[in-house]
């Protein structure tokens, strides 16, 4: 089962009702694409991604691979198969500024780049999230986006963050057509990369 042929845009939307960090993906005619879920109480992020909302098929596991590490990577993997996809590396001090994030392939050579569109944002969100009761109003307007691009600049991808109270929901829309092997390994680079960022804004 492959990441790929999918209609876009795609809609993440977190659950409120479960502490874990769950998400519903769905496409543009609101069918079923994926449910992901974050395992509670690990040291290390363990991230599950099942067919649907019943979890009656497990399809890919996103974990960390190593413990606390400011420049952390998570593997990207098939569970029936046990194929790599590759691996989602954060860049450490550009991500205090910006948040960047490094795609790489199952040969470990890079891939794709996701970079946070506005640094403004970020540095806003920080600043305005610790106001008292303000600070509950940024998901309707400090809301970041992040965009996919390869090594020569072309992008693929654009990922936004909803206007929504608790960062409830992102749209992933794809720009330009990609190859299937790298459109699995972009996506679920992205599943990762929004249980890291949603707790902005």
């Amino acid at each position: 089962m492959a990441l790929n042929n999918l209609n876009y845009p795609l809609d993440f939307k977190f659950k409120i009702t479960t502490l874990a960090s769950d998400f519903n993906i769905t496409d543009k005619n609101g069918n079923y694409v994926a449910y992901v879920r974050q395992k509670m109480f690990k040291l290390k992020e363990d991230v599950i991604v099942f067919n649907d909302e019943t979890k009656s098929k497990e399809l890919f596991r996103i974990r960390a691979n190593q413990w606390i590490d400011f420049n952390a990577s998570y593997s990207l993997n098939e569970i029936a198969t046990g194929k790599n996809f590759g691996r989602l590396a954060r860049k450490g001090m550009r991500s205090i500024w910006k948040s960047t994030y490094n795609v790489l392939d199952a040969n470990d050579q890079p891939k794709f780049t996701i970079t946070e569109d506005n640094a403004w944002t970020k540095f806003f969100d920080g600043m305005v999230s610790e106001i008292p009761i303000i600070g509950m109003f940024t998901g309707y307007f400090l809301n970041p986006a992040y965009t996919v691009k390869d090594a020569n600049g072309k992008e693929y991808f654009k990922l936004k963050k909803m206007p929504s109270f608790f960062g409830r929901r992102f749209q992933l829309d794809r720009m330009i057509d990609i190859d299937d092997e790298d459109e699995s390994l972009v996506i679920l680079s992205l599943l990762m990369m929004v249980l890291l960022e949603r707790a902005r804004g």
